[in-house]
Formats: C-alpha cells, sequence, structure tokens
C-alpha cells in the first residue's frame, strides 16, 4: 500500500506540493495554541513517514536538508503548543 502512495504522491507537480504544504503551515501558524500546534504536528508525521519510506534513495545532502525541516516543524509546533 504504501508503495502506490508514493507513486502517487511522485506524480504530483511539486508547485502545487510546495505550495499546499506552505498554506498548512501558515494555516497552522494562525490557529491558535494547540490547535495549529496539532497540526504541524500531523505534518511533522507525515514528513517522517516519507523519510522513513525514502531514506535510502535520496542522497545525503536531501537526508539533512529533510530533517531540518522536520526539526522546524516539530521547533514550531512546540512553541506554538506551549
Amino acid at each position: 500500500m504504501s508503495e502506490r502512495v508514493l507513486i502517487r504522491l511522485g506524480r504530483l507537480n511539486p508547485t502545487a506540493v510546495f505550495l499546499g504544504v506552505g498554506a498548512l503551515v501558515f494555516v497552522a501558524l494562525v490557529l491558535p495554541g494547540i490547535v495549529g500546534g496539532a497540526l504541524l504536528l500531523l505534518l511533522a508525521a507525515g514528513v517522517v513517514w516519507v523519510l522513513t519510506k525514502t531514506w535510502v534513495v535520496q542522497p545525503p545532502r536531501v537526508r539533512v536538508a529533510r530533517l531540518l525541516i522536520l526539526g522546524l516543524l516539530l521547533a514550531l509546533a512546540v512553541f506554538k503548543i506551549a
């Protein structure tokens, strides 16, 4: 099942995905407290899932960038909830 999801994700327009995730992060930052933090945590969970499925095929530079993005998402979520 996860392979089908990854294939479908690979077919998406990268610009549309970037704008969609950016809009989601914006909405999460605008929403109050725990609601926005929970949305950011859900997004971080999605990033973790993608990382676990694509880790071996990504070059080290991409791995580092994705880990930095994950760390930023988690920091924003903790800041939003606290």
